[in-house]
Order: C-alpha cells, then sequence, then structure tokens
C-alpha cells in the first residue's frame, strides 16, 4: 500500500513540473484581452519571442557573444528550434 502512495506521488510530480515547463512562445501569444494572437500580430509576436529566446544562449565557447555569421547561422538554427 505504501508503495503505491509513493509512486502516486511520483507520478503527480512529473506530470505538474512537465503541465508547468509548457512555456513556450506558442503559449504566450495573448493578446491583452486574453485573446489568442492571429495573424500578423501573431507572427510579430513569435518572431520577436524566438529571438529573444536565443540571443541570451548565442555564446562562443570562449564566453564572448558570437558575432556576424556565426551569431547569424546560430539565431537561424536556435529560431527553428524554439
Amino acid at each position: 500500500m505504501l508503495k503505491r502512495i509513493f509512486l502516486a506521488a511520483i507520478v503527480a510530480t512529473f506530470a505538474a513540473g512537465s503541465a508547468f515547463a509548457d512555456d513556450t512562445c506558442e503559449s504566450k501569444a495573448v493578446g491583452k484581452d486574453g485573446k489568442p494572437l492571429a495573424g500578423a500580430a501573431k507572427t510579430s509576436f513569435m518572431k520577436k519571442c524566438k529571438e529573444d529566446a536565443c540571443t541570451p544562449k548565442a555564446v562562443g565557447s570562449d564566453g564572448k557573444p558570437l558575432a556576424g555569421a556565426a551569431k547569424n547561422s546560430f539565431m537561424k538554427k536556435c529560431e527553428v528550434s524554439a
């Protein structure tokens, strides 16, 4: 009986953790009125959101920010996966 309770607690913890982790640009694309964005407003928001999410990650192995072609390449790859 104790094993079942313990197992249920672990499963509930992981389920709650994954629900809170779903903080993507898509889930943030909501207007001030609480309605989901659509059309050009959504496209613009998604582009900016992905760029803002990827910019802090654009750092080279030496710890310095990437620049030029290296940054452009990184940003394209990052924005596609974000």
